[in-house]
């Protein structure tokens, strides 16, 4: 998941993007220089960043739309409509409407609610008073209503100019109920997420060390084709790699692994020993995704599904919360074995498998998965951010030692080198999720801040506290894994299996506690 790097040292990545915005964004967008993007490589905060990027230029284009729309507009009304202005969906707004007749006051702004389609949540009449001139009985109102946010303009325009009305002043504004985006709640419904924003296919950039190579082009395509085709309950399809396939793992795996001691995690280097028992991994062979995915499930509960190449952050975020791991299967060019602008399968296979195999760590990962479904796309950015600086790029201590774990480093010669040698350049900062979560980074040179945790599970408890703190969905969830289901907890019925789940599970431990100490007895008593 990490981007291109200098030097001719590899640094691979999973460009990602969160999506959900693109129904709802009055501004085209496309993934190119031209139109802002920045930068030839893509990461999975990088694309949620473009999309803060176009939030922001669309809050200008909405706030400039405010002032020319109309003649007289507060400056704290200016201050309401800014403050709304990246927010979700629906906005409730407040009004204090003038009314010259009370009845065709009102008529006018049930009218108005109507044909902006906004829903209303509260009217209150103040003291009427009667225009001795006109003998009319004017009226103001106090009127609350739920709006599409993309409407708020005009359904104020037209509060301050409509002919039944004497006039409306913006009084106050808030988020509405937003609506929650669509989340699988089913293992098979990870069918449903699996959308490429953008292959980074060699045809793609000029750039690309494989741009000329229309053998290896239509390779990456036949491999590509084997990802979307696959449906869950297949078995992963193999891929026959070439020698030159061959040869540029052999190059990577053995530049790698003569890295590793005192360097990596020893979970790591534990399960790369194991997988090169039982899953083949060593020189002279490419591992298949099927029998890695077998593996995981036997050791972690984890398993791989095949992408044919950039899924969007939330899809992708989305399947770690059923420990499911979108992995590519394409081999990067052998022009550039220590170089990659995607993630490849080299990446995945030597640096994300062997970590993922281990239970704690696949439960962290996990954790960021389900702290995703339902997020909005601002939380997207931020869980996709805490990704970079943990699952890609962390770093945690072991017997006092600051060893690698990220994915990133862990099958970068470079990256790895460069993350422990103390330069001064370098900042080494406690893990700490609402840190992590907020802070920028450069994903085409080598970090300079890296997030050392204290263990797995003190990071899983701090990201734990972070999501019960920072998340705003109205509801949480938990994993079923006997049915690989999603469960929601909004109501107080929906936890009741939970409840009986916790009961059970306390009867056990309180029997096996009795058991224990029931042995521990009679061996002191003989």
């Amino acid at each position: 998941m990490n981007g291109g790097q200098e030097n001719g040292e590899e640094r691979s990545e999973r460009p990602e993007r969160s999506d959900s915005l693109k129904n709802r964004m009055s501004m085209q967008r496309s993934y190119s220089i031209e139109n802002g993007y920045p930068g030839k490589t893509r990461s999975l905060v990088g694309d949620a960043k473009f999309e803060t990027l176009v939030r922001r230029e669309t809050r200008k284009s909405l706030l400039q739309d405010a002032s020319t729309e109309f003649e007289e507009v507060e400056d704290s009304e200016i201050a309401l409509l800014e403050s709304l202005a990246e927010s979700d969906e629906q906005v409730k707004l407040t009004f204090m409407v003038q009314a010259r007749d009370a009845l065709l006051g009102l008529t006018r702004m049930l009218k108005i609610l109507e044909v902006e389609e906004a829903s209303l949540d509260f009217l209150e009449t103040r003291q009427p008073r009667i225009d001795l001139r006109s003998m009319n009985i004017e009226m103001e109102f106090l009127l609350s209503c739920q709006v599409k946010r993309t409407k708020m303009l005009h359904l104020m325009k037209s509060l301050k100019t409509s002919n039944g009305l004497a006039g409306a002043k913006l009084v106050s504004g808030q988020r509405g109920e937003r609506e929650v985006t669509w989340f699988p709640k089913h293992i098979s419904e990870l069918d449903h997420c699996n959308h490429v924003l953008t292959k980074f296919e060699p045809e793609l950039d000029m750039e690309h060390p494989g741009w000329k190579d229309q053998e290896y082009r239509k390779r990456r395509k036949i491999i590509a084709d084997i990802s979307f085709n696959y449906k869950y309950g297949d078995k992963i399809p193999c891929v026959e790699y070439t020698k030159e396939d061959i040869q540029t793992w052999d190059v990577v795996y053995s530049k790698v692994k003569e890295l590793l001691p005192g360097r990596a995690s020893s979970v790591h280097r534990k399960y790369l020993e194991i997988m090169e028992r039982e899953c083949g991994y060593g020189l002279g062979r490419i591992p298949q995704l099927e029998e890695v995915s077998e593996f995981l499930r036997r050791t972690s509960g984890f398993s791989l599904r095949p992408a044919a190449g950039l899924v969007t952050a939330r899809d992708f975020l989305a399947s770690l919360a059923f420990r499911v791991f979108q992995c590519t299967q394409y081999v990067r060019h052998p022009s550039s074995p220590h170089y990659s602008p995607e993630p490849d399968v080299l990446h995945e296979l030597i640096g994300h498998c062997p970590m993922f195999a281990d239970p704690t760590f696949a439960q962290f990962s996990q954790e960021i998965g389900l702290a995703s479904l339902g997020a909005t796309d601002d939380e997207i950015e931020k869980l996709a951010t805490l990704y970079w600086f943990t699952v890609e790029f962390g770093l945690c201590k072991e017997h006092g030692e600051v060893r690698a774990y990220g994915a990133g480093l862990l099958s970068s010669f470079g990256e790895l080198l460069h993350s422990l040698s103390k330069k001064q350049a370098i900042e080494y900062r406690p893990f700490d999720p609402i840190s992590a979560a907020a802070q920028e980074y450069d994903d085409q040179a080598y970090q300079d801040i890296y997030y050392v945790a204290e263990s797995f599970e003190d990071a899983k408890q701090k990201l734990r506290s972070w999501v019960m703190s920072s998340l705003t969905r109205p509801f949480t969830v938990r994993y079923m894994p006997f049915t690989q289901s999603i469960e929601v907890l909004d109501t107080f019925g929906s936890t009741n299996n939970l409840i009986q789940e916790l009961k059970v599970q306390v009867t056990q431990l309180s029997g096996a506690f009795d058991q224990i100490q029931s042995r521990n007895t009679e061996i002191v008593v003989a």
